[in-house]
């Protein structure tokens, strides 16, 4: 302490031997004429003096010099004051343990501070919310929250990236006095670096991560969690499997190619040419990649290396990690630990130790070792480390010779981490699903954009928004992705090429036509434009895969039909010009077939001579041509072309046939040739083919209208999923708990009207006296008993009049039957049958009820005289 004192005492007089210093160096250089005497520095100079002209000239020169004293407008930042009483007891005070705790990391600091005054000092206890001292081991919570997608790293990552909002350390190269604890961070959905990595930390080390929080330094992007030259996650390229290529098998008796006669000269300059127009290409790329990378090279920062932040370490071990890595909390992404983003490690800690990286840093932190084990390389502040330290082989057998007594005595002496001062992180559902703080949130990256929407939030259910730029002030607009959830029609993602106008939606399962992708001009969504549709082939029942749609064509494509059809190409013509109301014009007019070309896979079953491989419908030319399959021993396909009479298309007419209708080629001329008859009959299926294959293209041109006229409804009114077990979205199932409220509420009504006062008829015929006398009140115990002897009396006469009644009535019919037994038929008697079966279970029944009224009677007849005994208004008579 002493020689603190003298040290400080030291400081002050060469602090102020330096002011005085200064100050006469200042006053020197300003007035050299001012003379040493200070009794002439007293006197005060007169009016009518003259100066000298150096002095005049002086005077003037220094009149010029003008002195403003600085103004400084320094900003206060407003500190967020948390109310203590909204705060459990640990958080306002510290148990025996905790201060056991505070002690030793304040003889740990001193102690550091004393071997390494070079380095800077450690985050070891800053204040909480409270203003109450904490250990940064113990404001680790380890904690799983009750949703899987927090289950691993990756979600749980992106989640507090995604949850809440960052504020950067002020100043940026001081560590923080305050580290608020992780359940507060939930609540107010932002904070620094360091809470944070507390956080993530937390629910890491709760799903079974070995995570560490590591406080150190980073560059200036990385501590402002600027992402603005970093490539979006969501245009990373996956890394395609490379596909070995299929070796072609080479026939023995395949056909030679003909010989090239070309020069091998021109050949090899024309390559040559070729490589070096690419070389140069490749050369003009790469000067215009490091021209932009110049541009887009950040300013030198004067604070690097000194800017400190805090990330997640991930060590391998535990669950299955294969591989150490960082994890930057600002957003969410995993890095290697020889990342440039991070320049150097102070320490680490976790919710059982505290470590101080002894390294050197100054090279970046690529060759760090994170083996915490390692007394020289990891300082620990407690013994109990769960990190295997370096043994010496010699001393093992030593230490198997220990007792267990001394072994306690030594764990006794040796402090742990006392429990965490921090209340368990909760987390509702409806906070998990907002995601974000508002429910939005917007990340830029290099010339790329990203907006994340909550779920539900949006009434399209959009979730993701990504804008793709040419430039990097995110003018130039590209391509816009945007991706969706919970869709009724169940759109997927939508990507919108501003340069070329085209709009390419994709679908999930499950929609009515089974539309996979749809692609089509933003300027002309209409039918009968450029589009393309891609199909679910496996959930339709005519197997199509894809169509192309153009004005004046339509192409199909098939697969898995039974008849083998796997193409299917249109042509069609303009339409006729006719005058007439627009409405009957454009509507009801359909565009003239051409031409229709229909191709077909092999058929097993038959021959490849007569099996049909392409089938040509010339519409306009009334002909038709088909091509078959070519054998194997033959290079060429067998043709046939017919020509439609002139009255094919009357219904009922005799078609005319001639030979002059039909032109043939056969590949293989031993092939036996077909009857006119047999020609004749697959002219007139050819032409049930025609009529068939163009009904099946005006059905094409109908269900295009129709999937275009619902993707327009379904844009104008969105409709999204919605789950029966969520209640609180869930519009019918809050109109059925509505209702069911209702009814219990209609239920409670009903029950109050029934108990009715059963004494209001009687004081009523009494004039509704105020205080009822003992006469009055005998008078009422007996009306109401005999008003109630004879209801139940009434009731019985009642009940046995019904019985009497129906027993009479099963006579009748019985002395009926009688009479009548041997002239009635089986109807009858089935009917009479039946009437007895039911007028005896009617008899039985009020039999039944007579019995049992009989029974309650007199039990009723007692409560009632209870209750009027223990009636107040009655109860001081009885």
């Amino acid at each position: 302490m002493e020689s603190d004192t003298e040290s400080s005492s030291e400081n002050n007089t060469e602090g102020e031997k330096l002011s005085d210093s200064v100050i006469q160096d200042n006053n020197s250089s300003s007035l050299p004429d001012i003379t040493e005497n200070v009794e002439a520095e007293d006197q005060p100079f007169s009016e009518n003096e003259q100066f000298s002209e150096d002095a005049e000239a002086l005077k003037e020169e220094l009149e010029k010099i003008i002195v403003t004293p600085p103004e400084v407008d320094v900003a206060p930042q407003p500190v967020e004051v948390f109310d203590p009483s909204k705060f459990p007891s640990s958080y306002k005070d510290n148990l025996p343990k905790e201060q056991i705790v505070l002690q030793y990391a304040d003889s740990f600091r001193r102690q550091y501070v004393h071997l390494y005054r070079d380095r800077k000092p450690l985050l070891l206890c800053p204040i909480n919310e409270c203003g109450v001292e904490k250990f940064v081991c113990t404001t680790i919570r380890p904690c799983l929250l009750p949703f899987k997608e927090l289950y691993n790293w990756e979600g749980a990552a992106e989640f507090v990236a995604d949850y809440l909002n960052f504020e950067t350390l002020d100043p940026s190269y001081e560590l923080p006095k305050r580290l608020i604890s992780p359940a507060t961070i939930l609540k107010r959905q932002k904070g620094n670096c360091f809470e944070y990595s507390t956080l993530l930390c937390s629910m890491l080390i709760g799903a079974g991560y070995d995570a560490y929080v590591v406080s150190g330094y980073a560059n200036r992007d990385t501590c402002l969690a600027d992402e603005s030259r970093e490539i979006c996650p969501l245009l990373k390229k996956k890394e395609e499997e490379k596909q070995e290529e299929k070796k072609k098998q080479i026939k023995k008796y395949t056909v030679k190619p003909p010989k090239d006669l070309r020069s091998k000269f021109e050949l090899k300059m024309e390559a040559r040419k070729v490589e070096e127009q690419k070389a140069e290409d490749l050369r003009r790329k790469l000067e215009a990649e490091q021209k932009q990378a110049e541009l887009e090279k950040p300013q030198p920062n004067p604070l690097h290396g000194l800017q400190i932040h805090s990330w997640v370490l991930v060590l391998s071990g535990k669950r299955e990690v294969p591989e150490s890595f960082f994890i930057e909390p600002f957003t969410g992404l995993s890095h290697p630990t020889t990342s440039d983003a991070y320049l150097g490690i102070e320490s680490l800690w976790n919710h059982l130790n505290y470590w101080v990286c002894m390294q050197d840093c100054s090279d970046g932190i690529s060759k760090v070792s994170y083996d915490l084990g390692d007394c020289v390389q990891w300082e620990f502040m407690f013994p109990s480390v769960d990190k295997p330290q370096l043994i010496i082989p010699e001393a093992e057998d030593d230490l198997d010779n220990l007792d267990e007594e001394e072994n306690k005595e030594e764990e006794e002496h040796h402090l742990d981490m006392p429990p965490s001062w921090v209340e368990p992180l909760q987390l509702s559902q409806k906070d998990f699903e907002m995601r974000c703080p508002h429910g939005k949130k917007t990340k830029l990256y290099k010339r790329a954009k990203v907006e994340k929407f909550a779920h539900y939030l949006m009434p399209d259910g959009l979730i993701t928004r990504l804008s793709i730029y040419d430039d990097k002030d995110l003018t130039d607009l590209m391509m816009v992705k945007e991706y969706f959830e919970h869709r009724a029609d169940k759109l997927n993602l939508r990507v919108h090429n501003h340069r070329t106008g085209w709009i390419t939606e994709y679908f999930h399962p499950g929609r009515l036509k089974q539309v996979k992708e749809h692609c089509y001009r933003a300027s002309a969504p209409e039918p009968e434009n450029d589009r393309t549709m891609m199909f679910y082939s496996d959930a339709r029942v005519d197997g199509l895969v894809k169509r192309t749609e153009t004005p004046l064509s339509m192409t199909e494509h098939f697969k898995g039909r039974d008849d083998f059809l796997f193409y299917k190409h249109v042509e069609f013509g303009k339409r006729a010009k006719k005058f007439g109301p627009q409405e009957d014009t454009n509507t009801n007019i359909l565009k003239p077939i051409v031409k229709m070309i229909q191709r077909f896979d092999h058929n097993p079953a038959k021959p490849a001579n007569s099996d049909i491989s392409e089938l040509v419908f010339l519409v306009a030319e009334d002909k038709i041509h088909i091509t078959y399959h070519t054998e194997e021993a033959h290079i060429a396909s067998s043709f046939r072309e017919y020509i439609k009479p002139q009255n094919w298309e009357e219904k009922g007419a005799v078609l005319a046939w001639s030979q002059e209708m039909h032109a043939t080629f056969q590949a293989d001329p031993n092939f036996p040739q077909c009857k006119q008859v047999e020609l004749y009959q697959n002219l007139l299926h050819l032409l049930k083919m025609e009529e068939s294959c163009t009904e099946a293209v005006r059905d094409s041109e109908e269900e295009v209208k129709e999937i275009l006229s619902s993707r327009q409804r379904e844009e104008i009114a969105s409709q999204l999923d919605i789950s029966v077990y969520d209640t609180e979205r869930n519009e019918k199932a809050k109109k059925h708990r509505r209702e069911l409220e209702r009814q219990l509420l209609e239920e409670k009504m009903r029950k109050q009207e029934m108990e009715i006062d059963y004494l209001a008829p009687f004081l009523a015929q009494m004039g509704d006296p105020e205080k009822i006398t003992k006469p009055q009140a005998l008078k009422l115990k007996e009306d109401c008993l005999a008003d109630l002897k004879h209801r139940l009396i009434n009731k019985a006469n009642l009940i046995q009049s019904r019985f009497e009644k129906e027993t009479q009535e099963l006579q009748k019919k019985q002395a009926w039957y009688q009479q009548n037994q041997v002239s009635m038929s089986k109807d009858d008697e089935e009917d009479y049958l039946n009437y007895c079966s039911e007028a005896m279970f009617r008899i039985h029944i009020l039999e039944l009820r007579l019995a049992r009224h009989k029974e309650n009677a007199p039990h009723k007849y007692m409560n009632l005289e209870q209750k009027l005994r223990q009636d107040p208004r009655l109860a001081e008579y009885f």
